[in-house]
This record gives C-alpha cells, sequence and structure tokens, in this order.
C-alpha cells in the first residue's frame, strides 16, 4: 500500500506542477484537466495507504464523502467541487481565466490538505 500510496502522491505533485504551468500559458483546459488529476491522484493516494484501490469517478466520490463525514470537514467537499468543476471544464471550456485560476488554488488546497492525512 505504501508503494502504491507514493505512486499517487507523486502523480498528483506532477499534475499539480503542471497545471500550473499550463495556466500561466494560458491553456485553461488542459490547466483544468491536470487539475483535476491532481485532486483524483492524491485520494487515490489516501485511498491505497488504507489498502482500498479506487477504479472510477463512483469510487472517488463515495471516498471523498466517506472522509469528509469521518473528518466533519465540509471544506474538503467544497474544494473537491472545485476539481470536478475543473475536469468538467476539459471538455466544456465554459469557465473564465479567472475561475479556472481560482479553482485551481482550491485544487492546490485540497491536494494540501489530503496530503496531512498521509
Amino acid at each position: 500500500p505504501d508503494e502504491k500510496a507514493e505512486l499517487h502522491l507523486k502523480l498528483s505533485e506532477k499534475f499539480l506542477r503542471e497545471a500550473y504551468d499550463l495556466l500561466a500559458k494560458g491553456d485553461y483546459v488542459q490547466a483544468s484537466e491536470k487539475s483535476w488529476g491532481a485532486a483524483a491522484q492524491v485520494v487515490k493516494a489516501l485511498a491505497a495507504k488504507e489498502g482500498k484501490d479506487l477504479k472510477s469517478h463512483g469510487d472517488l466520490w463515495r471516498y471523498v464523502n466517506d472522509l469528509v463525514k469521518k473528518l466533519g470537514d465540509q471544506e474538503l467537499r467544497h474544494l473537491w467541487y472545485s476539481a470536478n468543476c475543473l475536469h468538467q471544464n476539459f471538455y466544456e471550456s465554459w469557465m473564465p481565466p479567472e475561475s479556472v485560476e481560482a479553482a485551481l488554488d482550491d485544487v492546490k488546497e485540497f491536494v494540501e490538505k489530503m496530503r496531512k492525512l498521509l
């Protein structure tokens, strides 16, 4: 579990760096998807640490919901929603640049909160 958790954590960090690089280049669609990837990978890292293997969007959502209930941290849920808006933006490209930037900052905060739980 620790090795798999470390792999997901490294991917999360990589995707978050790439998201900010793409944002700086004005590529909001790709920055959105990298942000989603960073959030999804950190969730998978925490789950892997517990010996769980999340394979679908539904698994990710259920895991985050369970975590929110366990911790009583509603902010975690809201930060997760921002990541999911960015995932949708990858397909729709409807978010204004300033919204992508704000949501990316939310994802950064989400990743930091999740890392503390590892």
